[in-house]
């Protein structure tokens, strides 16, 4: 799904809100959940799964093009874990 779909789907859901309200819903929602990513915290929703950060260490990389060996710094990349009703779903457990 991408987001103008997600859009689509709310908007239909909710006949009662205008698209640009819907829009500015979702960008709210995903602007709160970068930003506590970004401050170093987790969200979680239940029932769907948890986002937070893992730390990955510097390293030597190989750059594709040259073959050049490259350092890559220390960084800190998003991770989710999806909740048990999440995996349930997926997997067909019910």
């Amino acid at each position: 799904m991408i987001r103008s779909e997600l859009l689509n789907a709310l908007a239909k859901d909710n006949p009662g809100l205008k698209a640009e309200e819907v829009e500015q819903v979702v960008d709210i929602f995903f602007d709160e959940i970068g930003q506590r990513l970004a401050e170093g915290g987790r969200v979680e929703l239940r029932g769907f799964g948890a986002f937070s950060t893992r730390e990955r260490a510097a390293r030597s990389g190989r750059n594709p093009r040259t073959g050049e060996q490259v350092q890559v710094a220390a960084k800190r990349v998003p991770y989710f874990r999806p909740g048990k009703e999440m995996r349930r779903v997926l997997n067909d457990d019910e």
